[in-house]
């Protein structure tokens, strides 16, 4: 039993200055975490009460499909990180320090490095196959912009867990088998939530999926499919394009003085005064966007054209996730300096093959479609620019930012914008991290086979925060039973003894049920506040203790519905074990 007269707790009446999101605002003030640094919290005795209940969902969930549960050092030497290519590709988000004798070091983001290598010295045999290990670990990123309390944290905590086949059929099995079990994880823990399509990113891989907690707080956006259960992260959803045109069914390329035309619209305007035998609009132009892009552990920025539809604007985040771990960025005067032959306004694809300036299409500019473009010379645009004809792109990228009302590459049905909450990752690895580290297996024949992996996350701090965004209200917390500090929370008020008696011997009865049990039972505290604190904390049965006593009674209530039924004193234990119950 939890007693606030002796509870480690302090709430809070005011929001703190810092927080952005109901969930920082709330955890705050009932006295869940307190902030240490940006980005860096305490975990006091409530929120590591809920903290804990996560974690043993997450350790049910995982020791159901037969994985085992390690644990790894935060601190890991700089060279292991380098065998794998990390040390350079995650760039400033690595905590990089140095001990007395100068070796260097990092605080582990991700440990597949020492997952990899801890089954390499131990395993060599087919025989020990197919393998599952997970840890639940503290992790460490150098966030430029922490945020949001525990939501987007420096520090936080962690499951990750790693599978270990020799085929890829087995890997496909060990991946649906975490998939799977996050289902029951996330269900269990009482989310709202969809699985989306998803980058691999840095973690490399192939197939990778979110599973992600709609809220408005969320920073994570995704779109769905209004009729089909398509849904997928911005980075890496697929609309879809018009059907390609048979390049040659078009007028031939035509170069228009255009002066005065520094917008699409004053150039579309301008085009629908020359009579071309069309009415033109902003789709009907070709926008050529000039970016940079730098490989992992390079000095060297090179040029990199995109090409959208005039009326879309260009998504550099959703492009960066699909080149990632290669930098990108918008380029500058400067760049475009060492490409005299891009004129600035008026660069089109014609001549980009030739200069040796990498260019890429969305797949809305599809094979054979025309377009009105830059002509590569100041104040000129050119008309009926063909893809196929006029100009090849060197591949395809999605690039344009996503819309309310896109197609569904599905099933063609209109995709709804949302925000959420990132829960969970999975990803089938392959075998990027085998081969980085020679982790090998002697099959049935005594030759050796590389071992394909797969790599699973559920952030534990973050599934805290995303519960309390999804559950809050305007009085407060309002948390699932499975993760309450509580399953009731008694409050005794006034000052007559008898009322405590009361509320003490039903705290007893409870406890002694099994039932978990916060016991409001200070002295001297007005009922108005006790029963702001009972709302502020969560707890999803409410007991409250006082002038009904009078009567015999006492007061369930319902802290999600605020219900509220009175309740014989005489069958006070049973009522409300049983409503913890059902």
């Amino acid at each position: 039993m939890l007693r606030l007269s002796t509870l480690f707790l302090r709430t809070l009446r005011d929001d703190p200055a810092d927080a952005e999101v109901p969930s920082h605002r709330l955890l705050v003030r009932a006295g869940y975490v307190r902030r240490v640094a940006p980005g860096i919290y305490s975990w006091l005795p409530l929120g590591l009460a809920v903290l804990n209940s996560v974690e043993r969902v997450v350790r049910e969930e995982m020791a159901s499909i037969g994985s085992q549960e390690v644990h790894f050092p935060a601190l890991i030497p700089r060279e292991i990180f380098e065998a794998s290519g990390r040390w350079a590709d995650y760039g400033d988000a690595l905590f990089r320090l140095r001990d007395r004798k100068g070796a260097e070091y990092l605080l582990g983001p991700t440990h597949e490095e020492l997952f990899t290598l801890l089954v390499k010295g131990e395993y060599s045999s087919y025989k020990d196959y197919p393998l599952s290990l997970y840890q639940i670990q503290t992790k460490f990123r150098d966030e430029a912009r922490p945020r949001a309390g525990i939501l987007r944290g420096r520090e936080f905590i962690m499951k990750d867990s790693y599978s270990f086949d020799l085929s890829d059929e087995g890997l496909a099995a060990s991946y649906k088998a975490h998939r799977d079990a996050y289902e029951r994880i996330f269900t269990r823990l009482g989310f709202d939530y969809r699985i989306a399509f998803a980058m691999s990113g840095a973690m490399g891989g192939s197939a990778s999926e979110e599973f992600l907690a709609p809220t408005p707080s969320g920073e994570d956006t995704f779109v769905q499919c209004t009729n089909c259960d398509y849904a997928a992260n911005t980075e890496a959803v697929e609309i879809a394009a018009p059907a390609p045109h048979d390049p040659t069914d078009h007028d031939a390329q035509q170069v228009l003085d255009t002066p005065d035309t520094p917008t699409i619209q004053t150039l579309v305007d301008r085009l629908n005064e020359m009579d071309l035998g069309k009415e033109f609009t902003a789709a009907d132009t070709l926008k050529n966007v000039v970016l940079k892009t730098r490989a992992p552990g390079s000095d060297e920025w090179e040029l990199l054209v995109v090409g959208v539809p005039g009326d879309r604007d260009v998504d550099l985040k959703r492009i960066g996730g699909q080149l990632e771990p290669t930098e990108v960025e918008q380029a500058g005067p400067e760049d475009l300096a060492q490409a005299p032959q891009l004129v600035k306004g008026y660069i089109g694809p014609q001549i980009l093959a030739d200069a040796k300036v990498r260019y890429l299409v969305d797949p809305l500019v599809v094979e054979g479609s025309a377009w009105v473009t830059g002509a590569n010379q100041l104040d000129r645009h050119a008309a009926f620019v063909v893809r196929g004809r006029d100009f090849t792109p060197d591949g395809e990228i999605g690039a344009v930012e996503i819309r309310d009302g896109d197609l569904c590459s599905r099933c063609g049905s209109p995709l709804k914008i949302s925000r959420g909450i990132e829960l969970g990752h999975v990803f089938q690895l392959g075998r990027k991290f085998a081969e980085a580290f020679g982790l090998t297996a002697l099959d049935q024949n005594g030759k050796p086979v590389t071992v394909t992996m797969g790599s699973y996350g559920v952030g534990i701090t973050r599934a805290v925060a995303a519960l309390a965004e999804q559950t809050h209200d305007e009085k407060g917390l309002c948390w699932p039973r499975i993760v309450a500090p509580a399953d009731v929370h008694i409050v005794a008020t006034g000052k007559d003894d008898a009322v405590f008696e009361a509320a003490t011997s039903i705290a007893d009865g409870l406890e002694a049920g099994g039932v978990r049990v916060l016991y409001d039972d200070r002295r001297g505290v007005s009922p108005g506040v006790k029963f702001k604190d009972a709302e502020l904390l969560g707890v999803p049965t409410i007991v409250i203790v006082g002038k009904n006593l009078a009567d015999g009674v006492i007061e369930l209530r319902d802290r999600r519905t605020d219900e509220r039924t009175d309740v014989p004193v005489a069958d006070a234990v049973d009522a409300i074990a049983a409503a913890v119950r059902s």
